[in-house]
């Protein structure tokens, strides 16, 4: 591991990225790191670009990074995989959930749909997983965002039990089950080799 590590997580609006990352930067400063946590924020509310980094380490600088540097890209859906890309290093870790939310010109028929997104994506080494099927079978639709953490979660260098304590403090007490179900699966896809690279 680097100096630094650098998370990426891209998506939607209603996605649940914000909670994700911050999940992450708990976990990280609970172990010790020292964490700087950046969010950009394109029209969430209306479907818009989420973006959030989390970056760790022993002494973590700021929270800007450049193209090219992204340690971990965690993406929430296809389309925005490929629009932030090129913030994943060359040995860079990609999980993509393998659902694809059509952006407003596509569901209007300003335009058509992208093609060949997913071969690209599959070029790059991605590994897909469907979050929102895993979610289902955790007992909680909404939880696809806690499924990607399971995911990310093998290739981070915390603690089982620290993700468990911080995802159970963080989510609503009702819902805390579901979500460990959820990072569970999430978790063993990977531990199964669909997330090896």
């Amino acid at each position: 591991m680097s100096e630094v590590t650098t998370v990426v997580l891209v998506g939607v609006g209603g996605q649940g990225t914000i909670l994700a990352g911050d999940v992450i930067a708990k976990v990280a400063v609970a172990e010790g790191h020292d964490v700087k946590l950046s969010e950009v924020h394109g029209m969430a509310q209306r479907g818009g670009s989420v973006d959030t980094v989390v970056r760790f380490g022993e002494k973590v600088h700021a929270p800007i990074i450049d193209t090219g540097v992204a340690d971990h890209l965690i993406a929430f859906e296809i389309t925005e995989a490929a629009r932030k890309l090129q913030y994943l290093s060359k040995t860079g870790r990609l999980v993509v959930n393998s659902r694809t939310i059509q952006p407003l010109p596509v569901l209007t028929g300003a335009v058509g749909p992208a093609q060949g997104v997913e071969a690209e994506l599959q070029y790059e080494g991605a590994v897909f997983i469907d979050a929102e099927a895993l979610a289902c079978e955790a007992g909680s639709p909404r939880s696809a965002n806690v499924v990607l953490l399971g995911a990310a979660s093998y290739g981070l260098p915390f603690a089982e039990q620290t993700w468990r304590d911080i995802i159970a403090a963080r989510v609503p007490p009702k819902t805390v089950e579901d979500n460990l179900r959820a990072f569970e699966l999430g978790r063993a896809a990977c531990a199964k080799g669909v997330c090896d690279l």
